[in-house]
């Protein structure tokens, strides 16, 4: 067999025979995921293929999970009835169901271990494609394609093409993965990879935790990626000599402190450039930027201090999982106590949909994905993205700061 990228190899196992970039597939999908802003349309689809909700069947239940957290506990009437109708279809079909304050769909489907290395999921939200983190083939898709895997647990696609980011050097005190993705949109913009398995290898890649390769996965989805997958040695790895439609390669070591400015995820640029921007309110949460590791990060920052007056810092934890251990080792605690807010784990103020909206003429700095205008909620808001070191001294201070030289003085 001719040498292959990750995805070629992933959708060859599951298709059952060798495929190439550009080939199209008809594969059995192991998980299908959805959440309260996709799961309701995906179940009346579903009934409408099947001719009516007393008709409805799903192929198999076991592989359908959805998850309340987007607009999670419910703000109003109307999404509280969402809510029900996800809860009954569960109940109906034997499918599994994670209520409100279980966590963020992407990260609860990770400590599960619903997502290995080598499955193929697909899920009706773009940032599906965290569990590539792991190794999967993990794509977002719409609803009424979410609504037919239900129905017969298979999908169809054509085999994206792979870019190849090569990661070398060591990264600097004060730089994390967040840095890179957003140094990345930055040179390669939010078109350039569309329809790509974006597939990430190199020697920084074997000294990264979970944690960092959740957030590369996480943010192809900002790329136009189809898939987002990070190569490890033990489980899974391209071949030698697989073709690519490019190979970019990015010395970490060179990398300061990235942030993006107001607008999109590829106004990225060195930190260095807004320093000393005043800032009303710091948010630490999402599916990029929630998990143990990262609230960490942000108490070790903080901890016997006080946030500056007049910013409010927001900290809504990957899931139910992240805040048990954040209050067990003392991280929630020293957060709290430097001032912080405790928000329900979800979604919420990322998407704009309550819990933290910000007043107009209001200055964010957020640990997530996404700041096209109107994306938390109010578009006279201005919205930065950081990573979460770079969140939690832009709280300290009132003003965006750079975390490498926090970590430098305070020895971190």
């Amino acid at each position: 067999m001719a040498s292959q990228t990750l995805a070629e190899k992933i959708l060859s196992a599951k298709s059952g025979r060798p495929v190439r970039a550009g080939d199209l597939i008809t594969c059995g999908v192991d998980l299908c995921t959805a959440s309260d802003t996709t799961a309701p349309l995906a179940i009346r689809a579903l009934e409408d293929m099947c001719g009516g909700s007393a008709h409805t069947r799903v192929a198999d239940p076991e592989k359908i999970v959805l998850v309340i957290d987007h607009a999670s506990p419910a703000p109003n009437e109307r999404i509280a009835n969402l809510h029900a109708l996800m809860r009954d279809f569960a109940r109906t079909h034997g499918c599994r169901l994670f209520e409100s304050g279980e966590g963020i769909i992407h990260h609860v489907v990770l400590e599960k271990n619903l997502a290995p290395a080598g499955s193929v999921v697909m899920g009706a939200d773009s940032h599906t494609t965290t569990y590539g983190a792991w190794g999967s083939f993990a794509a977002g898709i719409g609803s009424t394609d979410a609504a037919a895997i239900w129905k017969t647990g298979r999908t169809w696609l054509k085999v994206p093409p792979s870019v190849r980011i090569e990661l070398q050097g060591t990264l600097r005190k004060g730089v994390f993965a967040k840095d890179i993705m957003l140094h990345l949109l930055a040179r390669m913009g939010m078109q350039k990879a569309n329809y790509l398995s974006i597939e990430f290898a190199g020697e920084t890649i074997e000294t990264l935790p979970l944690a960092e390769r959740i957030t590369l996965a996480n943010m192809t989805a900002e790329l136009g990626g189809k898939v987002g997958i990070v190569e490890s040695r033990a489980t899974l790895r391209a071949d030698n000599n697989a073709a690519y439609s490019d190979v970019i390669r990015v010395d970490v070591e060179a990398l300061d402190p990235q942030i993006a400015l107001p607008g999109s995820p590829s106004n990225g640029r060195s930190l260095k450039t807004v320093e000393g921007k005043p800032v009303s309110l710091a948010f630490l949460g999402t599916c990029t930027n929630s998990r143990i590791e990262d609230l960490r990060i942000a108490a070790a920052i903080l901890k016997g201090k006080t946030i500056a007056r007049g910013v409010r810092l927001y900290v809504s934890p990957a899931s139910r999982q992240t805040l048990l251990q954040a209050m067990s080792d003392g991280t929630m605690s020293t957060l709290i106590e430097s001032g912080a807010t405790l928000l329900a784990t979800g979604c919420g103020p990322c998407v704009g949909t309550h819990m933290g909206v910000p007043a107009d003429g209001e200055v964010v700095i957020s640990s997530g994905n996404r700041n096209f205008a109107g994306r938390m909620g109010n578009r006279n808001a201005d919205v930065y993205l950081a990573s979460p070191a770079a969140v939690a001294c832009a709280a300290l201070n009132g003003c965006i700061t750079d975390p490498a030289t926090h970590f430098t003085e305070a020895g971190l």
